[in-house]
């Protein structure tokens, strides 16, 4: 069973987005860090690796995508409270990375943002009794509007 996931992200100003990442409050691991790659602690068991495109290269036979234009991925954190949310992403913003949506379910209760390269991160917060029960039944057009009911 893992007991870290790593995240590997191509960036093209391997500067700036340690800064945009330590901006979050989030602390970077020297040991894993050089010229080519910056070790982002997240958490005790999630690292975003930021390696610069040639060196993110050496690691794949596929085409690195620009993440500006095109998503494969979608990076969810979750968050203890509502007030959380809000602070990861105020200070994304304030770091320069782009707003890219908010949803409020009730039970439910995220934003979004790009980082500097276009990576998609989502902020979440869940009640708690609705992540052990289950959500309440919404109707399709209430899940695609963000819609919360009463």
């Amino acid at each position: 069973m893992p007991t870290i996931i790593f995240v590997n992200l191509a960036v093209d100003d391997l500067p700036a987005a340690r800064r945009f990442y330590e901006a979050l409050g989030w602390a970077v691991d020297p040991r894993f860090s050089d010229e080519n790659a910056v070790s982002v602690v997240v958490s005790d068991t999630i690292r975003a690796m930021l390696l610069t495109r040639p060196f993110f290269a050496q690691f794949t036979g596929k085409e690195i995508i620009d993440a500006r234009t095109s998503t494969e991925v979608q990076l969810a954190l979750s968050a203890d409270s509502k007030e959380a949310v809000d602070a990861l992403h105020e200070k994304a913003l304030a770091a320069g990375g782009t707003s890219a949506g908010a949803q409020d379910f009730g039970f439910m209760y995220s934003k979004s943002f790009d980082d500097l390269d276009g990576h998609h991160w989502d902020a979440v917060w869940m009640d708690p009794q609705a992540a052990e029960d289950g959500p309440p039944e919404l109707s399709d057009d209430e899940l695609r509007a963000g819609i919360v009911r009463p």
